[in-house]
């Protein structure tokens, strides 16, 4: 590290145009030849999959690619000439101008249920081949500059589809950067050191997007993985560097030139950035686990987040700093201090004192708030939002409420069941006798006769259940036809009918997702326990820290499901509805926290073995550890809440879930983790803190990231304890 910090350091200049170039050639190469993202969460061997190939291989192609609808009302009718014109020269356009769009008109025989009872709302159903995200975007252009140019008096017309989603009238993200901005001209009081932890996150994070869009040539990446692989990259890029600059600062402050100072704050701060950064990356990895390709797709785009942010902190900034040298402190705000006080005069000192004093109740009183909070993850159901939870100025929000006052909820996510007809006409003659049955099934609105593929060797049944797509009836309609009513059809005249849709594809999801979710969570938690108990030469201290973070993320997880799922506060995050949690938030949530949780322990205990190795007092060194890193941690704490926070502003559900969690999880970390929950568990436990068996001791790895010796580093300041040194007071 010394040796990577002396080059970075003295070939600056080479390093920042290094860096430049790198940023520059990622995002052209990235808008060259980057693939397309989109949100498919496709579960191979599922039955709504094996639907959903059948009938892109039997001449259905069309009904396997992306619905969407046109919907519009009238009150003078839509059977209004006017009205009708207008209309049918649009879903004519449509058809000519859009490749491989068939559109299903209400005034056409196969539409005359696409009409509502009063006459007033009808739809035209818009069927789209497979074909990139890109493409669907590019059609929904097109169709809405169509729709926006009608001129009839009293028609009204949405677009519902994920295809016409319209995108945020500005960027939340920015407002997450100024608050960054604002707590690090606190924590700094310099305008120069403030700028250098959003410089160095910059360019890591631009950088790791643009791979995130090369990955995307290679890998299935969601819609969202950008914008979330931004949100991580961009909270740890401004923590890694504001540990290494604090560090600098210390160093400059203790006597050293800028070149000594940034070769020991690299040895120091640095090394401990490198393990937190790995650490983040394992939990992000972990997510591999789930062995679907749209989850390895955001773990890798997350993955290269983090780490292309925390190799600018140990190369990029060690350069600039170069250029900054002793001029750290320029710029200077009228609170800042020219020297760090003694630890033990701060109020982090004496909180922890307090905390000792009253171990029990804070311990108790800490743990009862987290599970309060943690209640009612009890009742989370997994599922996908639609465009009910979006803001209801947007136009999806506006048509999906359309089609619910029109044809009731369910017509928003209609199921299809799917089936080969090996005997022809005798398997359609039983498909007929499935619809009419299911016309008169609890749950279902509506069942079309079997529509045949032209080859006749395979057919379709729409099924409109009476509820919406994202309620529990639906989940259990679907359930219900699986088990009950397709079997004896299937048995009786030996089909294999395949219930599929959306509604069926995201039940599988959920399911599944349920199912590996507690192989994903125990292989990060054992992983993430032997790496601590390998680091600190203990037992008790990585079990509490597992537990404790475990708890946290629980506590995080009950505000998601309080808010999305129950619709508390809804309306102060701009949620449209209440609905299921999406079934891969609790998976990137998980991984992200638990990593980040795990930087802040290791940052926090590093200091306190170190101080218990020379006093062998643990409540002195708990008080002194927490003293030391209270400061930073608690600014790198407030950054992170700031930049997932803003996600919340945005209107993209998905990030609503995720900026929510994010920022109450490490909200929760910072005070009632490290400053409640921390001292009291290590006061009760005493010297048990630092037992570890002798055989278990003499069979571990000896992982040692603290620096080398050397004659930059005086005699007194060298750790003793074997661990990461502290990365600021």
């Amino acid at each position: 590290m010394r040796y990577l910090a002396r080059i970075s350091y003295r070939h600056r200049r080479s390093v920042l145009a290094s860096w430049v170039v790198l940023l520059a050639a990622l995002i052209v190469l990235s808008q060259m030849i980057g693939g397309d993202s989109r949100t498919e969460f496709a579960l191979p061997g599922s039955e709504s999959q094996e639907a959903f190939d059948l009938l892109q291989e039997h001449g259905f192609a069309n009904r396997a690619g992306e619905q969407a609808q046109i919907v519009f009302e009238a009150g003078q009718g839509v059977d209004d000439p006017a009205v009708q014109q207008a209309m049918e020269a649009i879903f004519a356009t449509v058809e000519e101008d859009i490749d491989a769009a068939d559109v299903v008109s209400p005034y056409e025989p196969a539409g005359q249920r696409q009409v509502s009872e009063d006459g007033t709302i009808a739809y035209a159903e818009v069927n789209l081949a497979d074909r990139s995200q890109e493409d669907y975007r590019a059609a929904g252009e097109e169709i809405r500059e169509q729709t926006d140019a009608l001129g009839v008096s009293g028609l009204r017309v949405e677009l519902g589809g994920n295809m016409f989603i319209e995108e945020a009238a500005f960027s939340s993200e920015l407002i997450g950067f100024v608050c960054a901005i604002v707590i690090l001209l606190i924590a700094f009081g310099s305008v120069l050191a403030m700028g250098l932890p959003i410089v160095t996150a910059l360019f890591g994070v631009g950088c790791g997007i643009a791979l995130v869009g090369l990955a995307a040539r290679f890998l299935s990446v969601p819609d969202f993985a950008a914008p979330a692989a931004g949100m991580i990259g961009v909270g740890v890029g401004i923590d890694y560097a504001l540990f290494i600059v604090t560090r600098y600062r210390q160093e400059l402050h203790n006597g050293r030139d800028p070149e000594q100072a940034v070769v020991r704050a690299i040895d120091t701060a640095g090394r401990a950035v490198l393990f937190a950064g790995t650490t983040v990356v394992i939990s992000l990895m972990g997510m591999l686990l789930i062995n679907l390709d749209a989850m390895r797709g955001l773990a890798v785009g997350a993955s290269l987040a983090v780490l292309m942010t925390m190799l600018a902190s140990v190369t990029l900034l060690p350069a600039i700093l170069g250029f900054v040298g002793h001029k750290i402190d320029a710029l200077g705000l009228p609170h800042r201090k020219q020297r760090e006080g003694d630890t033990r005069q701060s109020i982090w000192y004496r909180w922890s004192r307090v905390i000792q004093r009253r171990p029990w109740p804070a311990a108790i009183i800490g743990i009862v708030v987290l599970l309060v909070l943690a209640a009612p993850i009890v009742t989370m159901r997994l599922g996908f939002g639609d465009a009910g939870n979006r803001p209801t100025s947007d136009t999806t929000r506006q048509a999906y409420d359309l089609l619910s006052a029109g044809f009731g909820p369910g017509s928003n996510g209609p199921l299809l069941l799917a089936a080969e007809l090996p005997n022809g006409a005798q398997d359609l003659a039983a498909l007929q006798g499935l619809s009419d049955q299911l016309n008169q099934t609890d749950g279902v609105a509506f069942a079309s006769p079997p529509l045949p593929n032209e080859a006749g060797d395979t057919a379709i049944i729409q099924v409109v259940p009476t509820t919406a797509p994202q309620d529990e009836a639906t989940s259990d309609l679907v359930e219900h036809l699986r088990d009950e009513i397709v079997p004896p059809v299937d048995a009786a005249n030996g089909l294999d009918i395949l219930v599929g849709g959306a509604p069926a594809g995201v039940i599988d999801f959920s399911n599944y997702s349920a199912d590996v979710l507690p192989i994903f969570i125990g292989a990060v938690l054992i992983l993430s326990f032997l790496l601590l108990m390998a680091v600190f030469r203990s037992l008790l201290v990585p079990l509490k820290a597992v537990l404790v973070n475990l708890l946290s993320i629980g506590a995080a997880m009950g505000v998601i499901v309080a808010v999305f799922q129950w619709g508390w506060a809804r309306n102060l995050v701009g949620v449209g509805k209440e609905g299921p949690i999406e079934a891969w938030a609790p998976m990137i949530i998980f991984a992200v926290v638990f990593g980040l949780s795990m930087d802040y322990e290791v940052f926090l205990l590093s200091r306190i073995r170190e101080d218990y190795d020379r006093t062998h007092d643990n409540a002195t060194a708990v008080a002194d550890g927490l003293a030391s890193t209270a400061r930073v941690i608690t600014a790198a704490a407030a950054i992170m809440v700031c930049v997932f926070g803003s996600f919340v502003l945005g209107a993209d559900p998905a990030l609503k879930i995720m900026g929510l969690g994010l920022a109450v999880a490490v909200l929760l970390d910072a005070t009632i983790v490290r400053l409640v929950l921390v001292p009291a568990l290590m006061e009760l436990l005493g010297d048990r803190n630092w037992w570890i068996p002798n055989w278990l001791d003499r069979i571990l790895p000896a992982l040692n990231v603290e620096p080398a010796h050397d004659a930059e580093t005086p005699s007194s300041e060298r750790p003793r304890s074997g661990r990461i040194p502290a990365t600021g007071k």
